[in-house]
């Protein structure tokens, strides 16, 4: 993992990073102590230590008009074909 900026995008038109826009099941951070982050890293082979961005997990890609009732966020990094999404923040649809 290499330290990469995370993006500032607040709407899905900003998100002009790797990653995209994603709609994820579900947003956390490693120092939430979150086992569903924990456990979803591990199984990508991802250094729990090494993350301090936000974490997005059951994520898929989203487009300009598309609706998320979960959690919309914009991500740097993409893992597990979409599955794990890092370094992401949170955006307005």
């Amino acid at each position: 993992i290499t330290d990469t900026a995370v993006p500032t995008a607040t709407t899905v038109s900003q998100c002009n990073v790797s990653g995209g826009a994603q709609c994820c099941e579900s947003t956390t951070t490693v120092s939430s102590g979150s086992a569903d982050g924990f456990a979803a890293l591990g199984a990508i082979g991802v250094a729990v230590s090494d993350i301090e961005e936000l974490i997005g997990i059951g994520c898929t890609p989203i487009t300009v008009g598309q609706s998320c009732s979960a959690s919309p966020v914009c991500c740097e990094n993409l893992h597990g074909g979409n599955l794990i999404s890092i370094g992401c923040v949170p955006i307005v649809l």
